[in-house]
């Protein structure tokens, strides 16, 4: 067997606002009820979740295991500002990636938004899951002439994008920048809601969610996948989905994917919240940049003031600066009179060099998948994971498949 023990990190600092809401909780088992399943999924996060979903889907029994509590890693920390807009614009991606390549990625995210939007919905999960659109304000990293053609390049291969001037950004939504881009196709959920209820979708099926267990060894026959476990269990499967997320295992190393910081709050209820606000999401071409939302409770969802280093999500004395920083910079923004964040939370990001995950076949088998390396797309491209894989899993390779692979 050769070690499958992933990355360990702190997955969050402080007080995410949606592990203080219903509905976020999973009934996890000790033990499994069987030593063989057709997928076992390690991770029981979004991506973890729409993986069992979608497989359950397909009449596969699925192990879902995690070595924290089921809807308690990293997810919780999303703001769920499940956009399509990629963090590498589609100029700039096709600098990195071919024009094919780029377009095919961009267009695959507005598809996932809004299969994930109506998944929601055929399932009825009460998560605040709501279509929105999405402004984004030029910055130091793109100013109004590059967004122009940023606009331009999206709405000739068939996306929904709108160049907004100073003028009508002002008049519109009271923001003073030089130029924006507006455009549908994005939306909001309350992500530890969603996750629950995915999983609780696959449970009625009957996938198993069991912790906390912990898999340290991986192995692949001709028949399938072994996998053991820190307290000496072994688990057998046809297939392994690792969504392990940041923690990532070692064989998936890259030195396109680097793991830094990032930062978020939750305002308290704000009473004179803009009608806009609640149907769009924000976030700007900066570095670093600022992102907010509004949430149905009337709060404010905010994040950004992302940095390279991997370990100062860990600081209290961190978050507390960067959480002020925050909502000065939604404040200057808006106009908005936010006030002190009623809850603030910090966690490692994991992102790529061309603002796309990973999603692949660990290097050396067949039969074991690895989701990582999300950037701000996390939710998006975990759902467009799901698809990939369970395609992948019945045979039928997804035409996209290759855009995603490990580079």
């Amino acid at each position: 067997m050769k070690k499958a023990k992933t990355r360990e990190d702190d997955l969050r600092t402080g007080e995410p606002y949606w592990l203080s809401t219903p509905r976020t909780t999973v009934t996890a088992r000790r033990e499994p009820r069987s030593h063989t399943y057709d997928v076992i999924v390690v991770g029981s996060g979004i991506s973890g979740a729409l993986v069992a979903e979608a497989l359950s889907r397909e009449g596969r029994s699925v192990l879902v295991v995690d070595r924290r509590p089921p809807v308690r890693g990293s997810t919780p920390a999303s703001t769920a500002m499940i956009q399509h807009e990629i963090d590498v614009p589609l100029t700039k991606l096709r600098e990195q990636r071919t024009s094919r390549a780029a377009n095919a990625a961009w267009r695959r995210s507005v598809s996932a938004v809004n299969d994930l939007v109506a998944l929601s919905r055929a399932l009825k999960i009460d998560c605040a899951m709501q279509p929105k659109a999405a402004l984004y304000l030029a910055g130091n990293e793109m100013d109004g002439e590059d967004l122009a053609k940023e606009a331009a390049a999206r709405q000739k291969i068939g996306i929904d994008a709108e160049w907004l001037s100073r003028s009508r950004l002002r008049e519109e939504f009271g923001i003073d920048r030089e130029a924006a881009i507006l455009s549908r196709d994005s939306a909001s959920a309350n992500p530890a809601q969603l996750t629950a209820g995915l999983l609780k979708a696959a449970v009625k099926r009957g996938a198993e969610v069991c912790s906390p267990i912990e898999v340290t060894d991986m192995a692949e026959l001709d028949s399938g996948v072994v996998l053991a476990t820190s307290d000496g269990r072994v688990i057998v499967g046809e297939h392994a989905v690792f969504c392990t997320g940041y923690e990532f295992l070692p064989q998936m190393r890259s030195n396109l994917h680097r793991v830094t910081s990032t930062w978020a709050i939750a305002s308290a209820p704000i009473k004179s919240m803009p009608p806009w606000l609640n149907d769009t999401i924000v976030w700007e071409a900066s570095d670093p940049y600022l992102y907010f939302r509004a949430d149905p409770s009337g709060r404010l969802i905010a994040g950004g003031e992302d940095e390279e280093a991997s370990d100062k999500n860990a600081s209290p004395a961190v978050l507390q600066r960067k959480a002020k920083v925050i909502v000065t910079k939604v404040e200057t923004v808006t106009g908005l009179r936010v006030g002190r964040a009623e809850y603030g939370w910090a966690a490692p990001f994991s992102v790529t060099k061309d603002g796309l995950p990973i999603i692949d076949r660990v290097e050396g088998y067949d039969r074991i998948f690895a989701v990582m390396g999300f950037g701000g797309n996390g939710i998006t491209f975990s759902m467009i994971a799901s698809q990939i894989i369970a395609a992948a899993i019945k045979g039928q390779p997804d035409a996209d498949a290759r855009l995603f692979a490990l580079r």
